[in-house]
């Protein structure tokens, strides 16, 4: 039982980092916040990423490249070129470091309005720190884990941000329906997305990219817009305006 609960926490509360920091805010600015709450949530996002920390600034750049180039050659993270997820990762995996790194020119209009914090990123992309968390993974399996099989799960706790990436970038563009006639192929995979927090709303989304709230029909629900609200509301951050109107 502990290594369920330890599995799924970890799973939901860095997915949360990914889908409300690092997507809605750093990629789309769908609202503000203070420097004070900007950091805060860059910190959690590291922590709850762990051994598989995003950089915001690689992350921003690597999502605009996407919605700009959706299902095209130049997407960073398209399944429609690939036969499988894992040739993908290790596409998306190339271009993320060439971002990060500085290895390839990134177009203007990409490369702005996001939070960076230098000092931080040297501590958390660092391979001694990586190499931590992944050994506070196990030792948690070593004390922990009943059956052999559990030790399978360790995998996704190492990767745990480019594969739950992976799953919302295959899947919302491969399975699922369609509720506008978009030039690319994004789909909606789930109707109540409690699995990725809303992501899998991938047509959805692409119909309107600074819209915080991916659900957009009466059926549908994302579980981080009410969060989203709730913040609004006791001031940790600002939505935007527009999107608190219904779509």
């Amino acid at each position: 039982m502990a290594i369920v609960i330890f599995f799924l926490s970890h799973w939901y509360l860095s997915l949360f980092g990914q889908t409300f920091y690092l997507h809605r805010y750093s990629a789309h600015k769908m609202f503000t916040m203070s420097k004070f709450w900007e950091k805060f949530f860059y910190i959690y996002t590291w922590m709850m990423q762990g051994s598989s920390y995003l950089n915001a600034r690689g992350y921003a750049i690597l999502h605009r490249m996407h919605h700009a180039y959706s299902d095209t050659e130049k997407d960073p993270h398209t399944p429609q070129f690939f036969k499988e997820v894992f040739s993908m990762m290790w596409h998306t995996r190339k271009v993320y470091n060439d971002l990060v790194y500085n290895r390839m020119k990134v177009e203007e209009k990409f490369d702005k309005n996001f939070p960076v914090y230098p000092v931080i990123d040297k501590i958390a992309d660092n391979t001694i720190t990586r190499i931590v968390f992944a050994l506070s993974y196990i030792s948690f399996y070593i004390v922990f884990a009943n059956y052999w099989w559990m030790y399978l799960l360790l995998p996704i706790h190492f990767l745990i941000g480019p594969v739950q990436g992976a799953v919302v970038n295959w899947a919302g563009h491969k399975y699922g329906y369609r509720n506008y006639d978009l030039n690319d192929k994004s789909r909606n995979t789930l109707i109540i997305d409690f699995l990725m927090l809303g992501e899998l709303f991938q047509n959805n989304h692409h119909q309107a990219g600074a819209r915080a709230n991916f659900a957009f029909k009466w059926w549908e629900f994302d579980p981080v817009y009410p969060v989203i609200i709730l913040l609004n509301k006791i001031g940790v951050i600002r939505l935007i305006p527009i999107q608190v109107v219904s779509k």
